[in-house]
Protein backbone atom coordinates (compact mmCIF):
# COMPACT_ATOMS: atom_id res chain seq x y z
CA UNK A 1 0.00 0.00 0.00
CA UNK A 2 1.79 3.27 -1.34
CA UNK A 3 2.12 6.48 1.76
CA UNK A 4 -1.21 8.00 -0.47
CA UNK A 5 -3.30 4.83 0.05
CA UNK A 6 -2.94 5.18 3.53
CA UNK A 7 -3.41 8.42 4.07
CA UNK A 8 -6.64 8.07 2.11
CA UNK A 9 -7.47 5.39 4.50
CA UNK A 10 -6.95 7.16 7.61
CA UNK A 11 -9.26 9.48 6.02
CA UNK A 12 -12.19 7.23 5.44
CA UNK A 13 -11.32 5.74 8.57
CA UNK A 14 -11.44 9.16 10.55
CA UNK A 15 -15.22 9.66 8.30
CA UNK A 16 -16.53 6.29 8.79
CA UNK A 17 -15.75 5.08 12.36
CA UNK A 18 -15.29 8.60 14.27
CA UNK A 19 -17.28 11.23 12.41
CA UNK A 20 -20.20 9.16 10.73
CA UNK A 21 -21.28 7.09 14.63
CA UNK A 22 -21.60 11.16 15.97
CA UNK A 23 -23.30 12.64 13.11
CA UNK A 24 -26.07 9.46 13.18
CA UNK A 25 -26.04 10.02 17.12
CA UNK A 26 -27.43 13.72 16.75
CA UNK A 27 -30.70 14.85 17.42
CA UNK A 28 -33.55 15.05 14.63
CA UNK A 29 -33.26 18.64 14.05
CA UNK A 30 -29.69 19.18 14.06
CA UNK A 31 -28.08 17.47 11.16
CA UNK A 32 -23.94 17.02 10.58
CA UNK A 33 -24.19 19.27 7.82
CA UNK A 34 -26.04 22.12 9.68
CA UNK A 35 -23.50 21.21 13.04
CA UNK A 36 -20.64 21.42 10.66
CA UNK A 37 -20.74 24.77 9.17
CA UNK A 38 -21.74 25.92 12.51
CA UNK A 39 -18.16 25.09 13.23
CA UNK A 40 -17.12 26.69 9.71
CA UNK A 41 -18.41 29.74 11.56
CA UNK A 42 -16.93 29.35 14.28
CA UNK A 43 -13.64 28.83 12.95
CA UNK A 44 -13.64 32.20 11.11
CA UNK A 45 -14.57 33.73 14.05
CA UNK A 46 -11.87 32.80 16.31
CA UNK A 47 -9.55 32.98 13.44
CA UNK A 48 -10.91 36.78 13.24
CA UNK A 49 -10.20 37.21 17.35
CA UNK A 50 -6.65 35.36 16.87
CA UNK A 51 -5.36 38.82 13.67
CA UNK A 52 -7.87 41.17 16.03
CA UNK A 53 -5.75 40.28 19.29
CA UNK A 54 -2.09 40.08 17.05
CA UNK A 55 -3.01 43.51 15.92
CA UNK A 56 -3.78 44.59 19.29
CA UNK A 57 -0.25 43.66 20.70
CA UNK A 58 1.89 44.53 17.69
CA UNK A 59 -0.27 48.18 16.54
CA UNK A 60 0.78 49.42 13.42
CA UNK A 61 4.43 47.80 13.34
CA UNK A 62 4.17 44.56 11.39
CA UNK A 63 1.57 46.32 8.56
CA UNK A 64 2.32 44.10 6.10
CA UNK A 65 1.97 40.49 7.91
CA UNK A 66 -1.61 42.01 8.98
CA UNK A 67 -2.57 42.60 5.84
CA UNK A 68 -1.35 38.73 4.82
CA UNK A 69 -3.48 37.44 7.25
CA UNK A 70 -6.60 39.54 6.81
CA UNK A 71 -6.13 38.41 3.12
CA UNK A 72 -5.84 34.17 4.56
CA UNK A 73 -9.06 35.17 6.17
CA UNK A 74 -10.96 36.89 3.42
CA UNK A 75 -10.10 33.69 1.03
CA UNK A 76 -11.38 31.66 4.48
CA UNK A 77 -14.60 33.68 4.48
CA UNK A 78 -14.85 33.07 0.83
CA UNK A 79 -14.48 29.02 1.35
CA UNK A 80 -17.19 29.76 3.75
CA UNK A 81 -19.69 30.98 1.25
CA UNK A 82 -19.09 28.62 -1.46
CA UNK A 83 -19.61 26.13 0.88
CA UNK A 84 -22.89 27.09 2.17
CA UNK A 85 -24.11 27.71 -1.35
CA UNK A 86 -22.68 24.28 -2.59
CA UNK A 87 -24.89 22.97 0.82
CA UNK A 88 -27.82 22.38 -1.56
CA UNK A 89 -25.47 19.17 -3.16
CA UNK A 90 -26.46 17.66 -0.05
CA UNK A 91 -29.88 15.07 -0.26
CA UNK A 92 -30.96 12.41 2.09
CA UNK A 93 -30.65 9.36 0.77
CA UNK A 94 -27.62 10.11 -1.96
CA UNK A 95 -24.02 9.91 -1.71
CA UNK A 96 -22.57 12.88 -0.04
CA UNK A 97 -20.46 14.60 -2.92
CA UNK A 98 -18.65 16.79 0.07
CA UNK A 99 -17.21 13.68 0.77
CA UNK A 100 -14.86 13.53 -2.16
CA UNK A 101 -15.10 16.95 -2.66
CA UNK A 102 -13.39 17.85 0.28
CA UNK A 103 -11.21 14.96 1.04
CA UNK A 104 -8.24 17.18 -0.32
CA UNK A 105 -9.02 19.71 1.93
CA UNK A 106 -9.50 17.82 5.03
CA UNK A 107 -6.46 16.22 4.71
CA UNK A 108 -4.05 18.89 4.55
CA UNK A 109 -6.12 20.81 6.99
CA UNK A 110 -4.41 18.12 9.99
CA UNK A 111 -1.33 18.83 9.40
CA UNK A 112 -1.40 22.86 9.68
CA UNK A 113 -4.01 21.87 12.93
CA UNK A 114 -1.01 19.59 14.35
CA UNK A 115 1.43 22.53 13.46
CA UNK A 116 -0.88 25.51 14.76
CA UNK A 117 -1.17 23.54 18.42
CA UNK A 118 2.42 23.31 18.45
CA UNK A 119 2.87 26.85 17.55
CA UNK A 120 0.16 27.69 20.53
CA UNK A 121 2.08 25.46 22.74
CA UNK A 122 5.86 26.90 22.22
CA UNK A 123 5.44 30.56 21.27
CA UNK A 124 6.53 33.63 23.97
CA UNK A 125 4.27 34.84 26.86
CA UNK A 126 2.93 37.71 25.07
CA UNK A 127 1.36 35.60 21.78
CA UNK A 128 0.18 32.75 23.72
CA UNK A 129 -3.60 33.97 23.63
CA UNK A 130 -3.64 34.80 20.09
CA UNK A 131 -1.50 31.68 18.97
CA UNK A 132 -4.52 29.60 21.18
CA UNK A 133 -7.08 30.85 19.46
CA UNK A 134 -5.61 30.33 15.88
CA UNK A 135 -4.88 26.51 16.84
CA UNK A 136 -8.38 26.11 18.35
CA UNK A 137 -10.02 28.09 15.16
CA UNK A 138 -7.70 25.47 12.71
CA UNK A 139 -9.49 22.53 15.14
CA UNK A 140 -12.49 23.72 14.85
CA UNK A 141 -11.86 24.05 10.88
CA UNK A 142 -10.81 20.71 11.01
CA UNK A 143 -14.03 19.28 12.58
CA UNK A 144 -16.81 21.03 11.15
CA UNK A 145 -15.13 19.85 7.53
CA UNK A 146 -15.38 15.53 8.98
CA UNK A 147 -19.00 16.43 9.89
CA UNK A 148 -19.92 18.44 6.49
CA UNK A 149 -18.01 15.71 4.52
CA UNK A 150 -20.63 12.97 6.43
CA UNK A 151 -23.38 10.73 5.02
CA UNK A 152 -27.14 12.55 6.07
CA UNK A 153 -29.48 10.42 7.75
CA UNK A 154 -32.34 9.24 5.13
CA UNK A 155 -35.16 10.88 5.81
CA UNK A 156 -37.91 9.57 8.11
CA UNK A 157 -40.77 7.28 6.55
CA UNK A 158 -43.73 8.43 7.37
CA UNK A 159 -46.60 6.17 8.88
CA UNK A 160 -49.43 6.18 6.19
CA UNK A 161 -52.43 7.28 7.89
CA UNK A 162 -55.76 5.51 7.25
CA UNK A 163 -59.19 6.48 7.63
CA UNK A 164 -58.92 4.51 11.02
CA UNK A 165 -55.85 6.25 12.06
CA UNK A 166 -56.87 9.26 11.67
CA UNK A 167 -60.53 8.96 13.54
CA UNK A 168 -58.51 7.19 16.27
CA UNK A 169 -56.17 10.44 16.97
CA UNK A 170 -59.28 12.40 16.91
CA UNK A 171 -61.60 10.34 19.27
CA UNK A 172 -58.31 10.26 21.53
CA UNK A 173 -57.65 13.90 21.66
CA UNK A 174 -61.48 14.77 22.86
Amino acid sequence: MSLGERITAIDSWLLDKACQPLADRLPEKLNALDLGMSFQLGSLLFSAVSIIAVFVLNGMSDFSNMIFNVLIWGLCITFFVALTRMRVLVKPGHPNPFRYMLQGVRLMSIPFTLYTLYQAYTVPPPYFMPMWFNALSNLVFVVGLYLISCQPRPPKARAREDVWTRHLREVGTN
